[in-house]
């Protein structure tokens, strides 16, 4: 009985999106009237969809879609490359994954990324491409030209932690350099055949980037344990110059996750969007109002975990629900997502996904040696054997020399060694 009680409960946690999205897909009274008392809050949003490439407004998938984008100071998955740049200098793991996304009726949206670490060095590479086929139709419903309309998204990556100590995980500085494409199909407008490079004309090029701080600390931990259970979170993101007279989607983000458990971790993000044209003329009358996302994350078992967010915006709101499950090195993603915030109806999408864990580069195994290191020499300590304990913790520090567990206790060898000597001087002296 235990066993399929344990089965039923990983395959309702595995699928507590698709569980979710049958709770939450409501009637358009329900939810007109969610929208208008939100609209009430905040008001109407005159500046709302004034901006270029909204690509860049849909999360790819992984754990931040879950989370509905309340990522910016958690930052601890391979889709940390949408929300933090600073994110890659602290992965444990190299990775790389894929994502599919449903969104609107034959809209998809595919996205890949790979993030690496080289000690302090963080880098990363991710691909986003938005496509949807186009048809245009003539006044007596003949075809007149059909393609893809598509935008792509493209982003390099590199963060550096600096300060990095064994009681401080050290601050996380990071940027993204990202070029996007919108591609349109030649098209007839008004006249009765297709016009070759229409499409073009309405097509465009754009480069911007990407810059985040962050930092984990313990503040207010109620548990035992050495990962740290605070963050904080600044980003700068979607920086550049406005495209054919429309900007593009800058925001100001400011974030903190907290885990007030071992096994939860909530987050909150407010993101502050700013008009900005030129690269330096910022217009704060056509800027967005804020929104703000908050998100919890619980640990169910060592190979699941579920996620839950949601987004507050003028006129809107993003809902989302979603499942990650490991199998060995292999994370498999099933989210779902309630969105106001990109439609001007309730849009369900569904968006699954896959990470490939390609290990950490030897260090927890490092880790793990020095701590080994570090125990013989306490043990040594205890046992009266000074000098092994010393080459135990020099062998501690030589494998990572910000083992400050080590180093602090040879200063308390060396301390306990000069008053020994101190004393048998002034022995020798009496005698």
């Amino acid at each position: 009985m235990k066993v399929f009680s344990r089965s039923g409960a990983v395959l309702a946690f595995f699928f507590s999106p698709l569980l979710f999205a049958g709770a939450a897909d409501w009637d358009a009274s329900g939810y007109g009237n969610l929208s208008d008392f939100l609209q009430d809050i905040y008001g109407i949003d005159n500046n709302a969809g004034l901006t270029a490439f909204p690509v860049l407004n849909v999360p790819m998938g992984g754990r931040s879609a879950a989370l509905s984008g309340a990522f910016s100071a958690v930052a601890n998955d391979i889709s940390y490359i949408e929300w933090n740049p600073a994110g890659s200098a602290t992965l444990e793991q190299t990775g790389l994954a894929f994502f599919h996304n449903n969104w609107i009726a034959d809209t998809k949206i595919e996205a890949a990324a790979f993030a690496t670490r080289f000690g302090n060095l963080g880098l990363g590479l991710a691909g986003k491409w938005l496509w949807t086929p186009f048809t245009e139709y003539g006044d007596f419903g003949e075809h007149l030209s059909k393609g893809y309309y598509s935008e792509a998204v493209a982003s390099v990556n590199i963060s550096y932690n600096l300060f990095r100590r064994y009681y401080f995980e050290g601050i996380s500085l990071g940027m993204n350099l990202k070029a996007a494409l919108r591609s349109v199909p030649d098209f007839a407008g008004e006249a009765e055949s297709v016009v070759s490079g229409s499409g073009k004309g309405q097509s465009a090029v754009a480069f911007m980037g990407d810059v985040g701080f962050l930092t984990r600390i313990n503040l207010f931990k109620p548990y035992v344990g050495n990962d740290k259970n605070t963050a904080f979170a600044l980003v700068f993101r979607n920086y550049g110059s406005d495209v054919s007279g429309d900007p593009l989607p800058t925001a100001l983000v400011a974030a903190v996750s907290y885990k007030p458990l071992r096994p939860v971790t909530l987050s909150f993000d407010a993101a502050f969007p700013l008009h900005i044209t030129d690269f330096y003329n910022v217009d704060f009358r056509l800027s967005e109002k804020p929104s703000f996302s908050f998100g919890v994350s619980g640990i169910i078992t060592q190979f699941l975990q579920a996620h839950f967010g949601f987004t507050l915006k003028s006129g809107g709101i993003r809902i989302a629900a979603g499942t990650e499950i490991n199998i060995n090195s292999m994370n498999f993603y099933l989210n779902y997502t309630l969105d106001l915030l990109t439609q001007l109806q309730p849009l369900n999408r569904v968006t699954i996904g896959v990470r490939f864990d390609m290990g950490d580069r030897g260090r927890s195994e490092k880790r793990d040696k020095a701590e080994q290191f570090y125990l013989e020499g306490l043990q040594a300590y205890n046992e009266g054997r000074d000098d092994d304990a010393r080459a135990a913790w020099e062998d501690a520090l030589s494998i990572d020399k910000y083992f400050q567990p080590a180093s602090e206790a040879l200063i308390v060898l060396d301390n306990f060694e000069a008053l020994e000597k101190r004393i048998n001087d002034m022995v020798t002296g009496l005698d």
